[in-house]
C-alpha cells in the first residue's frame, strides 16, 4: 500500500473532535537539541499538554548500556516502557513535538520499528494546536498500566560495519540530515569529543530543508529537494544525522514518498565522530 503525506499526518481539527475516541493515544515526544544547557522537558510536559497525551521520553525508551545518545532499546524494554504508560500495540498513535517536526519523527519512526501499524504526526505539533486555541492539560497522565507486544523489524536499523561497507562500494545511499556547515566540517558538533567532517561518500540533505510549518514539505517539493543533493530515491538509503532523531525526518520523508528500501543508521555521527578508527571526510 502506498503512503503520502497525507496519510502520515493529521490536522489539529481533525484530532480536536476524536480526542476522546477510545482507539487513540496521544504520545507528547518533544525532546531537547544537542548542547541545550538548560530546560527539562518532562516539566514542560507538566506546564501543559495536549489531553489525555502521555510523556514519551526519548531517553528513558533508549539503551542505557550504550555509550552512544539515545540508541534504540531492546524489544523487551521497549514493550515494558510502553506498558508503563498504559498503551497498547492496537492503538492508533498520534505524536507530536513542539511544532518543528524535531523529534516526533523519531517517535514515529521507533513506533513503526517495533511493529506499530497505525501512528500519525500532529501536523504543526503543540504550537499548531495552541495556536488553534485548542485544550491543554496539566501534570502527568496516569493511565493503568498493560501489555505491550513489540514486534522489531531489525533490517530498519544499521550498524556502523554496514555503514563503512556500504561507504566504500555505494551499494546504497547513506544521507546525512545535518546541516550543511557540520557536514562540511565547517562548524564544530554540539556534542564534545567529535570529529567534524562527514562519512565519505555520503550525501547532504539537511532535514530543515524537508519541513515547513510542522509538517512535510509537499511531495513534489520533497522530490526536487531529494534530487538537487544527488539522492536517488528509488534506490536504497540510509538516513544519518547527529544521534538518530532528525535523521528520521529523511526516512519520513522518503516514506512520504513510497521509497522502499530505507533504514537508519542509529549510532549517527554521536559514534562515527568519536571513533579515530573510521573515516572522515571535509569539504571546504
Amino acid at each position: 500500500m502506498s503512503t503520502s503525506c497525507s496519510d502520515i499526518f493529521i490536522s489539529s481539527s481533525w484530532l480536536s473532535t476524536h480526542l476522546n475516541d477510545p482507539d487513540i493515544a496521544l504520545i507528547d515526544a518533544r525532546m531537547l537539541t544537542a548542547g541545550s544547557t538548560t530546560g527539562d522537558m518532562h516539566n514542560e510536559y507538566n506546564a501543559g499538554h495536549l489531553p489525555g497525551a502521555v510523556f514519551f521520553d526519548i531517553e528513558a525508551f533508549s539503551d542505557h548500556q550504550s555509550p552512544f545518545p539515545h540508541m534504540m532499546p531492546d524489544t523487551n524494554v521497549f514493550s515494558l516502557e510502553m506498558g508503563k504508560l498504559g498503551l497498547s500495540e492496537q492503538q492508533h498513535f498520534v505524536v507530536y513535538d513542539e511544532g518543528n517536526l524535531f523529534s516526533a519523527p523519531r517517535a514515529w519512526w521507533m513506533l513503526r520499528t517495533f511493529g506499530v501499524n497505525r501512528v500519525s504526526i500532529l501536523s504543526g505539533g503543540l504550537a499548531g494546536w495552541k495556536q488553534r486555541q485548542f485544550p491543554l492539560e496539566t501534570g502527568d497522565i496516569n493511565r493503568p498500566a498493560t501489555t505491550f507486544h513489540a514486534h522489531l523489524n531489525a533490517t530498519k536499523i544499521r550498524q556502523c560495519d554496514e555503514v563503512l561497507a556500504i561507504s566504500r562500494d555505494h551499494s546504497e545511499q547513506i544521507v546525512d540530515a545535518r546541516s550543511a556547515s557540520r557536514f562540511n566540517g565547517e562548524a564544530n558538533e554540539p556534542r564534545a569529543g567529535l570529529r567534524c567532517g562527514h562519512i565519505p561518500g555520503s550525501l547532504n540533505v539537511p532535514w530543515t530543508e524537508l519541513v515547513a510549518d510542522g509538517a512535510l514539505k509537499p511531495a513534489e517539493e520533497l522530490t526536487a529537494i531529494f534530487h538537487q543533493h544527488g539522492v536517488d530515491i528509488q534506490r536504497p538509503v540510509i538516513a544519518s544525522c547527529g544521534s538518530g532523531v532528525t535523521a528520521a525526518v529523511v526516512v519520513l520523508a522518503l516514506t512520504a514518498l513510497n521509497a522502499r528500501q530505507v533504514s537508519l543508521y542509529d549510532g549517527s555521527w554521536s559514534e562515527w565522530g568519536a571513533r579515530d578508527d573510521l573515516p572522515v571526510t571535509t569539504r571546504t
